[in-house]
């Protein structure tokens, strides 16, 4: 034979120690409850609103045992302690008859508890989106600019990198931004940008700047060198061998 009072009993202590301070017992009185049995609540907020202080809804969920609970469903009533309308609790109300039907033979307090946190959670979530929804029907929201497309949205960033490039060239020294075909120069080109004597006193003053030359360039391009400064060499001397004999004339 079924010891009902003892499984009862038993339920209780172990809703105390889960939910402790979210437990209580209450007076027959105030709980809505027609019966004259222990009768119990439990303080109930969604999911993820556990703090009563700053959460919107908070649920009481009140029971109490019938004689041959569990074999029998428990005696419920529901109300709200903070924002939650009478249509939605009667609504709570049905859902959990219904899963205690379901529930028979085995203790099922904390289960309905748990689908009354889960309720509360899902059925003001929705509601919380609702509300957004509506706000926002309501507000004109007028557009600033060009609609961006995938077309304008490419042009604006080659536009962007150019830009940003640039702004980089300017603060590079010209050390940096010579390309590598100017530092690459063949014996030759060197010689005519330069001129020995720039080249002297450049290579006393910048002992450090290594200059990058081709040496297959430099090798193949040494008498065309030669032969180029003989020439100016030779162009000036007969220039002043002329002005000389002008002079004698």
């Amino acid at each position: 034979m079924t010891d009902y009072a003892q499984e009862q009993e038993m339920e209780i202590e172990a809703l105390q120690a889960i939910l402790m301070d979210e437990f209580e017992e209450i007076d027959a009185s105030d709980s809505g409850l027609n019966t004259s049995n222990r009768c119990f609540q439990i303080t109930i907020s969604p999911q993820e609103e556990d703090d009563e202080e700053t959460s919107k809804v908070l649920l009481a969920l009140v029971f109490a045992h019938t004689e041959k609970y569990p074999d029998e469903p428990p005696l419920l009533h529901v109300k709200s302690l903070k924002g939650i309308s009478l249509e939605h609790l009667q609504a709570l109300k049905h859902k959990l008859e219904e899963e205690a039907s379901e529930n028979l033979g085995m203790a099922m307090i904390y289960t309905l508890i748990s689908s009354a946190k889960e309720w509360l959670d899902e059925t003001f979530r929705e509601v919380v989106v609702e509300e957004v929804v509506e706000t926002t029907k309501d507000d004109v929201i007028i557009p600033h600019g060009d609609a961006v497309t995938v077309q304008t949205f490419v042009a604006w960033r080659e536009r962007f990198e150019a830009e940003l490039a640039l702004e980089r060239a300017k603060l590079m020294p010209e050390s940096a931004l010579t390309t590598s075909k100017e530092k690459k120069l063949s014996g030759r080109e060197w010689f005519e940008r330069k001129g020995a004597s720039q080249i002297a006193d450049e290579s006393e003053e910048e002992d450090d700047e290594d200059i990058d030359f081709d040496d297959e360039d430099f090798e193949d391009d040494e008498e065309d060198m030669l032969k180029h400064y003989l020439d100016e060499s030779d162009v000036s001397s007969h220039s002043q061998r002329r002005s000389e004999r002008t002079v004698i004339d």
